[in-house]
């Protein structure tokens, strides 16, 4: 008897159909086509197990089943409950007229229990899609594929559940989650607060700059001066995530495997730390079966590199394209992976191996050229696409034990949006460009005009302070952005002088 069940393919943050047809003849032997890798070779173990500590039986007859499109490889163990009903019912254990309305996705354990999957929300957004009335994957990943409208989505815990459903024996009852009420009820939840930071109001004006902008920023300083502190409570300052943006990340979430049981929607700004021993392809992702990396996994929130020279070269190097292009492209033999990257890059650094150059009150004790040296781990090339470097000096005690109350991060986020709304109608007619931060050259040049008096001043600015020709454009750039946050059309002087107070890595002589 021929049987058909339909399962899915994740490619990228994309799903593909995959129909499982199962086939029992005359014969002995276990045979499965259609390009499977070794797990999904090995389900016939997994599913021999379960289904014998179920009740129900293995055929002994020649079983062949073949996983269309034959041309596309199929990885992972999420195919066993999909195959496993096949068996089932090709063999007359379960009855088949309404398995063709239905995807089934899940991973056996030998008792029969299933296990989570990865990528539940694209398969569910595609099983939508090609007109599929359920969706039956295992529980933990219920509440992720509910959040699709039109779709009935049934978690279940174990193959028992699966085939009591099918034959009409026990009912399963659908996953309901409203989306909405899912996004906004947790929207701008954030464990951290800018109002729990005691002084420091130069480098939170800094950030607030840069999320104002989009701009990716740089904090310089020594050992315990707050930088990590105030890097993890950028993402409570950015504007809320919309619910489109929440999708698209939920999504990279969920094929990474990253979404705990709880969760439908990834509803605050992500925040992605990375060690500083991490891999190239840990960071911009790729792999045999090319999975997300941190900065796909930090779209739409921060990256944070902390001790910014310590990671490998190689690593920062092969991030510099998905900073410009905002997108990662993984090519293999014969498919291609997009995964999206927007992401605002934040990195601190001490400004030299001992930690202890240009302190107040600390001396340096590292050698001649060894500043310089520590530096220049960072490219040329990287630097230029950080339009902030700011320099972050301890806070003394008279700060800390001061009970005058810091301005909570709302306050800001509403200053923020507010700035974000002013470009989001400056670039009305641009869908790519969301921020300051993604001008081009020319368009700097015809949107970020300065008076005479600017022009002097910045001419000075670069002269006096040896400020390189890269730093021009970042600073008409950060001028706007700073002029947005003031409601100003014009940027004034004030706005370019506090822009050009915030390229310390370009000064002449910082490091010398």
């Amino acid at each position: 008897m021929l049987v058909k069940t339909f399962g899915s393919a994740v490619y990228g943050i994309q799903a593909i159909t995959i129909t499982v047809e199962v086939n029992i003849a005359s014969g002995t032997k276990y045979f499965i086509v259609g390009l499977p890798d070794v797990a999904v070779k090995e389900s016939y173990f997994r599913i021999e197990s379960a289904l014998k500590n179920c009740g129900f039986r293995m055929p002994r007859q020649q079983v062949v089943v073949n996983m269309a499109p034959a041309d596309i490889k199929k990885e992972g163990s999420s195919y066993d409950l999909t195959i496993a009903t096949g068996v089932l019912a090709a063999s007359g254990q379960i009855e088949p007229e309404t398995l063709d309305k239905f995807i089934i996705m899940g991973e056996l354990s030998l008792d029969g229990s299933l296990q989570p999957i990865k990528g539940a929300l694209p398969i569910a957004i595609q099983a939508r899609k090609d007109g599929f009335k359920g969706f039956i994957l295992p529980k933990q990943n219920a509440r992720e594929a509910a959040i699709v409208n039109d779709l009935e989505v049934y978690g279940v815990e174990s193959i028992k559940d699966v085939v009591g459903f099918f034959n009409g024996t026990s009912e399963l009852k659908p996953e309901i989650v409203n989306t909405r009420e899912e996004f906004y009820d947790s929207l701008c939840n954030y464990d951290s607060d800018f109002s729990e930071v005691k002084g420091q109001e130069n480098i939170k004006r800094a950030l607030e700059i840069a999320a104002a902008g989009g701009h990716n920023v740089i904090l310089i300083g020594p050992p315990g001066a707050g930088k990590t502190m105030l890097a993890r409570r950028l993402p409570s300052i950015l504007p809320p995530l919309s619910l489109y943006e929440s999708l698209e990340t939920t999504k990279i979430h969920s094929v990474a495997g990253k979404l705990a049981a709880a969760d439908a929607l990834v509803t605050i700004r992500p925040f992605r730390s990375p060690h500083h021993t991490i891999s190239d392809v840990a960071l911009v992702g790729g792999g045999s079966n090319p999975a997300p990396g941190e900065i796909s996994l930090a779209h739409n929130g921060v990256l944070f590199l902390d001790e910014l020279p310590e990671f490998k070269r190689s690593a920062l190097e092969v991030m510099r394209q998905p900073l410009e292009e905002r997108r990662v492209t993984i090519s293999r033999a014969k498919f291609t992976v997009d995964y999206p990257s927007s992401f605002m890059l934040v990195a601190s650094m001490n400004p030299c191996p001992c930690g202890y150059y240009n302190h107040p009150e600390k001396e340096c004790i590292c050698p001649p050229g060894m500043v310089q040296k520590y530096l220049s781990k960072i490219s040329g090339p990287l630097l230029d696409r950080i339009d902030l470097h700011v320099e972050v000096t301890p806070v003394n005690f008279s700060e800390l034990s001061s009970d005058r109350a810091a301005e909570k991060s709302e306050f800001i986020r509403e200053r923020v949006i507010r700035a974000r709304e002013i470009q989001a109608e400056r670039f009305g007619n641009r869908p790519d460009l969301h921020a300051n931060a993604q001008m081009s050259p020319q368009m700097v040049r015809d949107l970020c005009k300065i008076n005479a008096a600017g022009q002097t001043l910045l001419k000075k600015a670069m002269e006096k302070l040896g400020l390189s020709a890269r730093a021009y454009d970042r600073i008409l750039k950060v001028s706007r952005t700073i002029a947005d946050l003031s409601g100003s059309e014009e940027i004034k002087l004030e706005h370019l002088a506090e822009a050009i107070h915030f390229r310390s890595l370009d000064r002449e002589g910082w490091a010398g």
